[in-house]
Protein backbone atom coordinates (compact mmCIF):
# COMPACT_ATOMS: atom_id res chain seq x y z
CA UNK A 1 0.00 0.00 0.00
CA UNK A 2 1.30 3.45 -0.93
CA UNK A 3 1.15 5.88 1.96
CA UNK A 4 0.06 9.44 1.34
CA UNK A 5 1.35 12.17 3.58
CA UNK A 6 0.86 15.90 3.44
CA UNK A 7 3.62 18.34 4.17
CA UNK A 8 3.70 22.10 3.83
CA UNK A 9 6.74 23.77 2.24
CA UNK A 10 4.79 26.89 1.27
CA UNK A 11 2.18 27.97 3.83
CA UNK A 12 -0.31 28.53 0.99
CA UNK A 13 0.24 25.14 -0.66
CA UNK A 14 -0.05 21.55 0.44
CA UNK A 15 2.21 18.97 -1.15
CA UNK A 16 1.16 15.36 -1.52
CA UNK A 17 4.08 13.02 -1.00
CA UNK A 18 4.20 9.35 -2.02
CA UNK A 19 7.12 7.27 -0.85
CA UNK A 20 9.06 10.39 0.09
CA UNK A 21 8.60 12.10 -3.27
CA UNK A 22 6.31 15.09 -3.92
CA UNK A 23 3.77 14.03 -6.55
CA UNK A 24 1.07 16.72 -6.43
CA UNK A 25 0.26 20.08 -4.92
CA UNK A 26 -2.94 21.66 -3.67
CA UNK A 27 -3.02 25.44 -4.11
CA UNK A 28 -5.47 28.09 -3.00
CA UNK A 29 -7.74 29.01 -5.91
CA UNK A 30 -6.37 32.57 -6.06
CA UNK A 31 -2.79 31.36 -6.38
CA UNK A 32 -3.80 28.79 -9.03
CA UNK A 33 -5.63 31.48 -11.02
CA UNK A 34 -2.57 33.74 -10.89
CA UNK A 35 -0.40 30.91 -12.22
CA UNK A 36 -2.84 30.33 -15.10
CA UNK A 37 -2.74 34.03 -15.94
CA UNK A 38 1.07 33.95 -15.91
CA UNK A 39 1.05 30.95 -18.27
CA UNK A 40 -1.34 32.74 -20.59
CA UNK A 41 0.92 35.82 -20.60
CA UNK A 42 3.94 33.65 -21.43
CA UNK A 43 2.03 32.00 -24.29
CA UNK A 44 1.18 35.42 -25.75
CA UNK A 45 4.81 36.51 -25.45
CA UNK A 46 5.97 33.34 -27.22
CA UNK A 47 3.48 33.85 -30.07
CA UNK A 48 4.47 37.49 -30.53
CA UNK A 49 8.25 37.18 -30.17
CA UNK A 50 8.90 37.70 -33.87
CA UNK A 51 6.63 40.71 -34.29
CA UNK A 52 8.33 44.00 -35.08
CA UNK A 53 8.85 46.37 -32.19
CA UNK A 54 7.70 49.98 -31.98
CA UNK A 55 10.06 52.61 -30.57
CA UNK A 56 8.95 54.21 -27.30
CA UNK A 57 9.10 57.61 -28.99
CA UNK A 58 6.24 56.44 -31.25
CA UNK A 59 4.25 54.65 -28.56
CA UNK A 60 4.03 57.59 -26.15
CA UNK A 61 2.25 59.96 -28.57
CA UNK A 62 -0.21 57.20 -29.49
CA UNK A 63 -1.01 56.57 -25.83
CA UNK A 64 -1.45 60.29 -25.20
CA UNK A 65 -3.84 60.63 -28.16
CA UNK A 66 -5.87 57.68 -26.88
CA UNK A 67 -6.00 59.10 -23.37
CA UNK A 68 -4.10 56.15 -21.91
CA UNK A 69 -1.13 58.31 -20.95
CA UNK A 70 -1.10 61.78 -19.47
CA UNK A 71 1.56 64.43 -19.74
Amino acid sequence: MIGLTMKTLDPKAEYIVKNGKATAVILPLEQYTELLEDLQDLAVIARRKNEPTIPLAEVKPRLRRNGALRR
